[in-house]
């Protein structure tokens, strides 16, 4: 069991090699669930922090990523086994043999790893389909360490193939499996306003100001800045940006949502590539729009012509709907609520059929559409969180959700209250003449 101590290392890649050499795969821990409690103490003490120097801090914006990023969690096991599936199949045909206990064979996973992940990131921009599930991660308009949490169900499904050229090379799938983890983990804390320019450092890896660019919708910021713990890689390239001194950068997307629910947030923009694509008067045309660049039109180059894009500049307004203080207890009660059944899933994996599985990852979606749909002032939401908690207390009334019965009471304590007083609130919706719901 690793200590809290390097637990925080893991974020940051100071780990000792030889504590992260592994000959089969399935030794390899879960880094970003062991981390999951240092990440939601740091975005404590970020919120603090902000809140004591006086710094704008949106609630709303804040819980939407962690929800987001609750959804992320809870099907990570999933979405996991894409990004190597078919890895060890190809590793036969390797040209090169490192060892997996070799400290080279961990450098040279540390620098491949990197260097698969620039092009990775690069093509989720630089592909409609894969924007579709990256733009999940732009779409906050505030740049704190949650933001760092915003990233869609889907998203470890893109990397898919981009890894496997490390199979050929010789690499073991342990190798890539702890590199994999860490490299995600250090992305973490360049999600930050708080950390100016880091001098020398800047020229060799990410940091936060190369990052703040990364998520800018200026159009000096598009596309720039893709690496994770390098940023060389830009420089080689040709997508570096260095961050402005003086000119405000505006987060969120070019095309900014309108919405603060996640479920929403990670399907939205597929209907709109469908649009685009059943728009084109051509079958060619139809297969750029999903496989060219987001802002590619008939006539411009693959990645659209940057003279056309909109110039956003600050000061830009952001969506910012206004809930009552008890709303927001109640919606951060509920989601951590969820990352404990996702706990509780995770522990008990093996043991859980997949109908039980499936009913913990349906559940925690609901949980996110549901209170994320409030937020947007949703009719029928109160009528829909009311049949949620109804929904838990009679699964709950024959089966034991953490084994322990005062937890298991407690809960079912709360999901009652919960029923109860949603119920009321439906009725006084459902009665009213307004088309959105609205909470004092």
């Amino acid at each position: 069991m690793a200590s809290v101590t390097q637990r925080l290392g893991y974020l940051f890649y100071a780990v000792n090699p030889k504590s992260t050499l592994f000959k089969h795969p399935e030794e390899v821990p879960r880094y970003e669930n062991e981390t999951l409690f240092v990440i939601l103490a740091l975005v404590v003490i970020e919120l603090a922090y902000r809140v004591c120097t006086g710094r704008q801090l949106r609630a709303n914006e804040i819980i939407t990523s962690l929800a987001i990023g609750l959804l992320h969690e809870t099907t990570v096991f999933i979405s996991e086994g894409a990004i190597l599936l078919g890895y060890e199949w190809l590793y036969q045909y390797r040209v090169l043999d490192f060892q997996w206990d070799s400290l080279y064979t961990w450098w040279a996973a540390f620098f491949f790893v990197d260097f698969c992940y620039y092009w990775v990131h690069r093509a989720n921009h630089e592909v409609n389909l894969l924007w579709a599930v990256h733009q999940v991660h732009h779409s906050s308009e505030d740049y704190t360490l949650p933001t760092a949490v915003r990233v869609s169900v889907f998203q470890r499904m893109t990397y898919f193939g981009f890894y496997h050229p490390l199979a050929l090379l010789g690499i073991p799938i342990s190798s890539v499996m702890v590199h994999l983890g860490l490299n995600f983990l250090f992305q973490f804390w360049v999600h930050n306003e708080d950390i100016g320019k880091l001098g020398p450092l800047e020229w060799v890896f990410n940091t936060p100001s190369h990052h703040r660019v990364h998520h800018g919708s200026n159009k000096w910021c598009l596309d720039k800045n893709y690496g994770s713990v390098f940023i060389l890689w830009d420089r080689l390239f040709g997508t570096y940006q260095e961050e402005k001194e003086g000119e405000e950068i505006v987060y969120g997307l070019v095309d900014q949502p309108q919405s603060m629910n996640g479920v929403w947030h990670e399907v939205f923009y597929f209907e709109k590539i469908y649009e685009k694509a059943r728009g084109m008067s051509s079958w060619s045309d139809s297969l750029r729009a999903v496989f060219y660049g987001p802002g590619w039109v008939p006539g411009a180059p693959r990645l659209g012509d940057p003279d056309a894009f909109p110039d956003v500049k600050a000061p830009r307004a952001k969506y910012d709907p206004q809930m009552p203080a008890w709303f927001l207890w109640y919606t951060l009660v509920h989601l951590t609520i969820g990352i404990f059944f996702q706990q509780i899933m995770l522990i008990h994996l093996q043991a859980n059929s997949w109908l039980t599985v499936s009913l913990f990852i349906a559940f925690n979606f609901l949980t996110v559409g549901v209170l994320g749909s409030m937020f947007d002032g949703w009719r029928w939401a109160p009528l829909l969180e009311a049949a949620r908690c109804s929904a838990f207390l009679l699964y709950a009334r024959a089966t034991p959700i953490s084994g322990a019965p005062m937890v298991d009471a407690a809960l079912f304590l709360c999901f009652a209250m919960s029923a109860v007083f949603w119920t009321s609130q439906s009725l006084l919706v459902i009665g009213s003449p307004a088309k959105a719901v609205k909470f004092e």
